[in-house]
Order: structure tokens, then C-alpha cells, then sequence
């Protein structure tokens, strides 16, 4: 669960407020001069970011009111909470996980990245009896 700090009532589980999408997606100049498609590609097509994010949410069963927020979609960090209609503050590049980060380890004798394989030597503990070789 996410601890979302609602700008008006203070840190909040994440499941009193809805998400409501991409934020500063500008609304159309002429929109009586879209056709179908431009006016699907606004309705529909968002971005699919990885990393830092700005989204809208509403604290639907605390203040109801609407405000954005600055995700990392990598790591759920909250980064920033802002207003509706500020500009979108720029991410921490600290912040910002590096591409080939994890938390697999990667030492010499790990199992799981590492370069020597584990050991599947017999010598360690014989077989229950009754199994197969």
C-alpha cells in the first residue's frame, strides 16, 4: 500500500484516494477542427513512462479534492504532491533509478547473477532411501 500525503488532510492510505490519470495533458486548441482519430489519440493515447511520472488524483473519500502528484512508476517513490494547475516540478535526478540497478547481488559466488554456478556435488548428504539416482 501506498502512504499518499494529501495536500489538504495530511498522509492517507492509498485506498481512500482514485487515480485519474496523466497529468498536464493540454486539452485540444480547435477542437471543433479535430477529426476521429486526433480526437481518439487525445482521449485515449497516454504516455507509459518509466521513472518519474506526473499523475492526477482525487482524495475521493477524504477532502475530495483533486491534486497531482510526482511518482516513480519504478519504484512507487512519491517524489512530489502539488496543485492542480502549478507546473510540474522537475524529478530528482538522485531520485532516479539507474537502468541496470536491482537488488539481485551481484557477487562472484551469487546463485543468482554471479559467474560459478552452485554446487551439485554428491558428497554432501546422501539420498532418503528409497529415491531414485
Amino acid at each position: 500500500m501506498l502512504l499518499i500525503p494529501c495536500p489538504h488532510c495530511g498522509p492517507r492510505d492509498e485506498t481512500e484516494f482514485h487515480y485519474g490519470g496523466q497529468a498536464h495533458v493540454p486539452y485540444p486548441k480547435n477542437p471543433a477542427e479535430l477529426d476521429d482519430r486526433q480526437w481518439a489519440e487525445f482521449l485515449f493515447y497516454r504516455d507509459n513512462t518509466k521513472g518519474a511520472f506526473a499523475e492526477r488524483w482525487l482524495h475521493s473519500t477524504g477532502c475530495r479534492q483533486w491534486f497531482n502528484m510526482l511518482r516513480d512508476t519504478v519504484t512507487y517513490d512519491i517524489q512530489a504532491i502539488y496543485q492542480m494547475g502549478a507546473l510540474r516540478p522537475t524529478p530528482d535526478p538522485a531520485a532516479q533509478v539507474a537502468p541496470d540497478s536491482g537488488t539481485a547481488s551481484t557477487a562472484p559466488d551469487s546463485t543468482t547473477t554471479g559467474d560459478t554456478a552452485p554446487s551439485t556435488s554428491s558428497t554432501s548428504t546422501p539420498a532418503p532411501e528409497g529415491a531414485t539416482t
